[in-house]
Parts: structure tokens; C-alpha cells; sequence
């Protein structure tokens, strides 16, 4: 779950951007003997990050390298200066690097000096500023391996899920000269974090116990927005309760972290992710000062969609990154459909029609499942909610379910492992409308992408049950 950003139109121009699609780190391929020792000093509004690597390596990559999502730049080096004489950081292949100018081994302390932005990445968890100087770092932005070369780094791929790596999360330890850290809803006067999928705030932070959720809130957060969340947060989570039993570890009573960017001129952005225990969401421009119908129904929905990823994305996750479809696209119907059981004056078709329009002009000759190499996560969202919609068709031709129902026997299925695999997805899709060409289908469009996407989608729609029909080379929705 990783920080989307969506800028309303009436504003600034739509633009849906995916962060981390829930990005899954690399289960059992990190050589844990070969993490390094962090150190993250924060200082007024700057870091000091201190690197004690353990072994001898000719180069350290970041493994979380994400590019910032309008320009598809590397972010870390704008934001991170290296202060350790004869050290270079750059960018080879999917990662940012560390190397010897002399191309001998990285020393064995390096330090950086960081200057903390808030910047919107694909597929990845994002820094939040705050207004008051404060900021919240994810856990796992300074996990680094080693590399044998700069050269090598060039040909590792960008998802290391199954990869063996020597390397892994970082033995990070957090200070503040003016305080207390926060982690997980609790102060610490001093913290240290390995492997937690989390973010670490460093600065001034209040704490709001609510009803099933606490909530750290930005104090110059227009008080509309936190007012909503409280109120709506809670709500959604019970009905996904009851819908698909208790989530993943944390997830019934989460920390709400919520930063402010400013009243900035013709812009309306909210975004959001979900992490263990965690919603973190950010939100910017002069758009969302005072609420309307249209900033609710942007906030609710930012809302249903985290949420719902504490079911799917922390009680199952996807196996490889380019399977994240099954949760960015199922969340994306989890949000619709429990939005319109709380709210039946809420338009879903409006939401679906633009998650079929979106599927159809991002598949067109590409595959879905290529879609983050190439800065298309939103793909992930639209094409995974409408193959979400077939299988909630098929679910509803068989005994009358709905999406929920087709999802919860997956779920249970895999609370022990954890993981929801893409050929699992499928055959429970083939169980349930008794018909194994949805799924092959379904897979040429993920791996080979579809000559005619409307054919492709109608056709599925078809045989499962979707009501449509089709204009103008257009599938339109008709319920």
C-alpha cells in the first residue's frame, strides 16, 4: 500500500498516482548477516543518517528506489547529500546507488545529510512533512544491499520478491535532539526499528484516542477532514468486518497519521496508503480548505480504499509486485461496494465506469502485469477492479453474492501464509462461474494486454454477468 495522490479536475487536471501497490519486500532471500547499522538524527528541519556497513562491498543499492511520479526522476537524490569524502551516490538501473569515486569498496561509515520533502512516488510509500516541521519517514526507506558492481545494479530487477540479495533490513535507530520519536502511537525517547513496515515521525505530534482509531493529525489540517475521518473510519471498518471477519494485525484499532501540505493555489490533492496498523494519508490545496459533497466523497473513499487493505493487502498480500491488480483493483470494489451499503445516495457506476474506461486504454496492446515498469500503476487499480467485477458477477450468477463473497473464502483460505497468489485468484474465479476461459482470458490480457480492449472487457462482462452494452467502442455500465 503505497501514497496515491488524486488532483481533482475542477482544479488542477486528474491524475490518479499509485504509490506501492502494496510493494511486498522480498520474503526469505535477504542474507540478514549483511545489514548495516543506521543511525537518524533529526536536527530542526534537518536528518543527519549515518550508515556502519558490516561487510566490504563495492557498491550499496536502496531497495526502496522509487521515481517521483510526474517527472519519473529518482527522488532520493534531490533530497539526500552525501557528506563522506570520495563517496558518489547515482542512479543504475531500478536503483539508486552508493559507490567510491576510485571504484574500490564503499567505506565503511558513510553519512548523509537529508533534507526531508514531500514528494509523490510510483509504488512506493512516500515522506510526509508536516506543517510544524515534523516529519514521518517509512521504516524501510533505508534497507540497502550490496552489489558486486555498478554494472550489476543495471540488471537487477526492480522486483526482488524470490531474489537473493546480500542485505536487508537495516538495525535503524531513530533520535530527535528536540524529543520524543513516535512509532505505532507511542512516544520513545530513543527507538530502534528492524524489518518493521512502518513510518517513524520525528517532531511535535498529538495524539487523539477515538473510537477504533487513534489519530495523529497535521495541527494546521482544516478541521473538517479530521472530523470526517474520525467519524468514518470506524464505520467502514465494521462493515468490512463483518463482511470478511477480523483483519491483519492491527488493523481493527489503527493509528489515522494525517499531514498537511498547504493551501496551495488551484489544487485539490488527497492521498493515501496503509501499512501494518497504519493509514497514512496527505492532502493539499486550497480545494480541500472547506468541505463540499465532492471533498467528502473524495475523503470517503480514500477511506473505504486504505481500509480495505488491511484485509486485502495485510491479511493476504500479492506474491510479485506485478500481481498487485488483485489488491489495488480488489480494494478498489471493497471501497465501492461498502461505500454504497453505508451511503445509498453514493454513485458507484459513476466510480466503476471510470475504472472501465481507465482498464481499456491502459491495456491496449500491454499487458497489465508489466504495468509498474512502465509508470502505469494506475492499471493495477482499473483492470484489477474489473476483473474484481467479474469475479463479483460470477460469485452473484452462482448463489446470488456479491464481491465480498467471492473474496472471504480467498481470504481464509490464506490468513496462514499470508499470501494470495495470482494462479489462486483465478482458480477460485473458475470454481465459482464454471467457466475456465474468464481466467485464461483474463491472463493474455495481464501478460500480453488486449488488441481490443473493449471486445476483451465486454466479453468477459458478457459470459459473467456484468450488465453493459457497448457504444461508440466504449463498454458502458447500465446498472
Amino acid at each position: 500500500m503505497r501514497l496515491k495522490a488524486l488532483t481533482l479536475p475542477l482544479l488542477a487536471g486528474a491524475a490518479l498516482l499509485s504509490a506501492c501497490s502494496t510493494t511486498a519486500a522480498p520474503r526469505g532471500a535477504w542474507n540478514f548477516a549483511y545489514a548495516p547499522a543506521v543511525t537518524v538524527t533529526r536536527e530542526g528541519e534537518t536528518l543527519t543518517v549515518d550508515y556502519e556497513f558490516s561487510r566490504v562491498a563495492p557498491v550499496w543499492a536502496f531497495m526502496d528506489s522509487a521515481l517521483i511520479a510526474d517527472v519519473r526522476e529518482p527522488w532520493r537524490p534531490r533530497q539526500w547529500t552525501v557528506e563522506t569524502p570520495g563517496v558518489v551516490m547515482e542512479r543504475r538501473g531500478h536503483y539508486d546507488i552508493i559507490r567510491s569515486l576510485d571504484g574500490g569498496p564503499v567505506p565503511s561509515r558513510v553519512r548523509f545529510t537529508v533534507r526531508p520533502k514531500a514528494e509523490e512516488l510510483e509504488a512506493e510509500y512516500k515522506t510526509l512533512v508536516f506543517s510544524d516541521g515534523a516529519v514521518a519517514l517509512p521504516t524501510r526507506q533505508m534497507d540497502v544491499f550490496a552489489l558486486a558492481s555498478p554494472e550489476a545494479a543495471e540488471t537487477t530487477p526492480s522486483d526482488l520478491n524470490g531474489v537473493s540479495v546480500d542485505g536487508g533490513p537495516s538495525r535503524v535507530t531513530w533520535r530527535d535532539r528536540d524529543g520524543a520519536v513516535l512509532f505505532n502511537g507511542e512516544r520513545h525517547a530513543e527507538l530502534t526499528t528492524t524489518g518493521e513496515r512502518s513510518y517513524v515521525l520525528l517532531g511535535e505530534a498529538r495524539l487523539t484516542p477515538g473510537e477504533g482509531l487513534t489519530t495523529v493529525m497535521d495541527p494546521n489540517l482544516p478541521p473538517w477532514i479530521g472530523e470526517k475521518i474520525r467519524d468514518f473510519a470506524p464505520r467502514v471498518g465494521q462493515f468490512y468486518t463483518q463482511r470478511l471477519g477480523q483483519p491483519g494485525a492491527g488493523g481493527d484499532r489503527p493509528v489515522v497519521m494525517v499531514s498537511w501540505n498547504g493551501p496551495t493555489e488551484r489544487m485539490s490533492s488527497m492521498g493515501g496508503s496503509v501499512l501494518p496498523g497504519l493509514i497514512v494519508m496527505s492532502f493539499e490545496g486550497v480545494g480541500v480548505t472547506r468541505p463540499s459533497a465532492e471533498m467528502e466523497r473524495v475523503s470517503r473513499w480514500f477511506i473505504g480504499h486504505e481500509s480495505a487493505h488491511f484485509w486485502l493487502g495485510q491479511t493476504v498480500r500479492y506474491e510479485f509486485a506485478r500481481d498487485s491488480w488483485i489488491t489495488e483493483g480488489g480494494a478498489d470494489l471493497m471501497a465501492v461496494q461498502a461505500l454504497k451499503a453505508l451511503d445509498p445516495a453514493y454513485d458507484a457506476r459513476k466510480t466503476l465506469q471510470e475504472e472501465v474506461d481507465d482498464c481499456a486504454k491502459l491495456s491496449q496492446g500491454r499487458g497489465v502485469a508489466g504495468a509498474g515498469d512502465r509508470g502505469e500503476h494506475r492499471a493495477y487499480y482499473a483492470c484489477g477492479a474489473v476483473f474484481a467485477m467479474t469475479a463479483a458477477a460470477a460469485q452473484h450468477g452462482r448463489d446470488g453474492g456479491d464481491w465480498f463473497d467471492f473474496l472471504r473464502p480467498l481470504l481464509d483460505a490464506n490468513r496462514k501464509d499470508g499470501v494470495l497468489t495470482r494462479p489462486e485468484w483465478l482458480a477460485a474465479l473458475t470454481r465459482v462461474s464454471g467457466d475456465p476461459s474468464l481466467a485464461a482470458d483474463i491472463e493474455r490480457m495481464l501478460d500480453q494486454g488486449a488488441a481490443d480492449p473493449t471486445a476483451e472487457i465486454a466479453s468477459l462482462f458478457r459470459r459473467a454477468g456484468v450488465p453493459h452494452v457497448v457504444e461508440n467502442d466504449r463498454v458502458i455500465l447500465t446498472s
